[in-house]
């Protein structure tokens, strides 16, 4: 207790950090007030009442970008699409990126390359934006229309309103790039996790009144939940931070009486090197039934399209869990360069002890990945179905979800970046570090939470 207390008293003394900290409160403060904010023409007091809109976000795939959103979503709030438009607009130019020849040009370009890239995405980012507005209004005047004012033109609220809606995320976007400039943490990934963390405490609450509810040994098993909770967060920082090192070593160079090189290094080759990426694409894919079908009433659906918009049952766990891993192996593939980095090894005088340069390292390097990547992609599926075999166990929906998926691991993800910053700040002025077993491992190199 007492170093974790020095340790705060030293973070406040840096000036820099204390900043930092103290705009990213502000930031959040903001994103979390936009967040109650509702669209004009809406009566927040039929809203609150109104079953069908929470019901329809509280559990199924519209439950994801609820949480994502922080809630706004369900409080048809101006921030009710949240960042996720601008992933879709990310996820979208990176595939981009590899399939078509300019934008695999603009990556090679460097920063100016980067700059266009991100123009692009923010380009796309609107174009779903205005595409996504009008079916959430349209949504939401079919399951909350008495909550609309009875006198407004609804031609005229769609128009405002989708404004309203693409103005408000591209707002968050902002903020998002503010916290990255000025706080701490990556900006967007941050914003995602304030949104996950937002529902956390009425998940909890709710699932404890459920079980105190229970006079048959609920509070029990709410004890065992939070133990197996507690299991899964610390699988989760093993997953994120799970490496295997190649050791590289590096011809010896001797200028005059000075010696150069010679150093034994590793390439850290981390076990789930696409993050959270598969369980996202994923997700994507798992979405279009519920596109093609509409946000019709899914009681009036056959047994096999009912199927696909409950994600508890065992078809779409399955089929989910499948793609997962198939996308771990794609991204991958795409993300790590193993003639690159055999490439680059050469260039530098470095090789893998007892393996040839060139080619043969790189076909080594790729064997290693294939082999690691193989047990991550498993563990990577097992840790996204889990909301699904907690909902099975008598879990409530709202707080299941906190037991794996992309929420889980982006919050795992984040917290591991943000911390990792806040020690480098420490260490960088001669402060002890966060903990006493060892720095902290986030996961550099790596592609941010989304």
């Amino acid at each position: 207790m007492r170093k974790a207390i020095e340790t705060l008293k030293n973070i406040w003394k840096i000036e820099d950090l204390r900043q930092r900290i103290l705009i990213t409160i502000l930031f959040v403060a903001i994103y979390r007030f936009g967040s109650y904010v509702v669209l004009p023409g809406i009566d927040t007091a039929v809203l609150s009442g109104e079953s069908e809109l929470h019901r329809q976000t509280s559990t199924g795939l519209l439950a994801l970008l609820n949480m994502f959103s922080g809630g706004a979503f369900s409080n048809a709030s101006i921030f009710a699409l949240g960042i996720m438009p601008y992933i879709s607009a990310s996820i979208v130019i990176q595939l981009l990126g590899i399939a078509v020849p300019y934008f695999q040009k603009l990556q090679r370009e460097g920063e100016s390359g980067r700059r266009k890239m991100n123009q692009y995405t923010r380009y796309l980012t609107i174009f779903i934006l205005l595409v996504q507005a009008p079916s959430y209004l349209l949504n939401l005047r079919m399951q909350a229309g008495s909550s609309l004012n009875a006198s407004l033109d609804w031609t005229l609220f769609m128009a405002t309103s989708t404004i309203i809606l693409a103005a408000g995320s591209m707002f968050i976007l902002w903020l998002g790039e503010r916290i990255t400039d000025k706080g701490i943490g990556n900006g967007i990934s941050f914003i995602i996790l304030i949104g996950i963390i937002a529902r956390l405490p009425q998940s909890l609450f709710q699932e404890i009144v459920a079980r105190v509810a229970d006079k048959t040994g609920g509070l029990v098993m709410f004890l065992i939940e939070i133990v197996f909770l507690l299991l899964v967060i610390g699988a989760s920082i093993l997953l994120v931070q799970g490496t295997r090192k190649i050791p590289v070593q590096y011809a010896k160079k001797i200028v005059g009486n000075k010696q150069y090189g010679g150093a034994r290094q590793y390439i850290p080759l981390k076990v789930n090197a696409a993050g959270v990426m598969p369980i996202i694409f994923a997700q994507a894919i798992m979405f279009i039934p519920i596109t093609f079908i509409g946000f019709s009433d899914v009681n009036n659906l056959s047994g096999f399209a009912r199927a696909f918009t409950d994600h508890t049952s065992f078809w779409y766990n399955l089929v989910f869990a499948v793609m997962i891993i198939l996308f771990t192996y794609f991204y991958t593939a795409i993300t790590i360069n193993p003639t690159q980095m055999a490439e680059d090894m050469k260039r530098n005088n470095g090789f893998i002890p007892g393996i040839k340069p060139g080619k043969k390292t790189a076909e080594y390097i790729d064997e290693i990945m294939s082999r690691i990547t193989l047990p991550g992609s498993f563990f990577l599926a097992i840790v996204a179905i889990m909301p699904a075999f907690a909902g099975i166990f008598g879990v409530k929906a709202e707080f299941a979800q906190f037991f794996g998926g992309t929420s889980l691991l982006i919050l795992v993800g984040v917290v591991l970046d943000t911390l990792q910053q806040v020690e480098s700040h420490l260490l960088m002025r001669h402060y002890d570090g966060l903990l006493k077993s060892g720095r902290i491992k986030g996961r550099s190199g790596n592609i941010a939470a989304y």
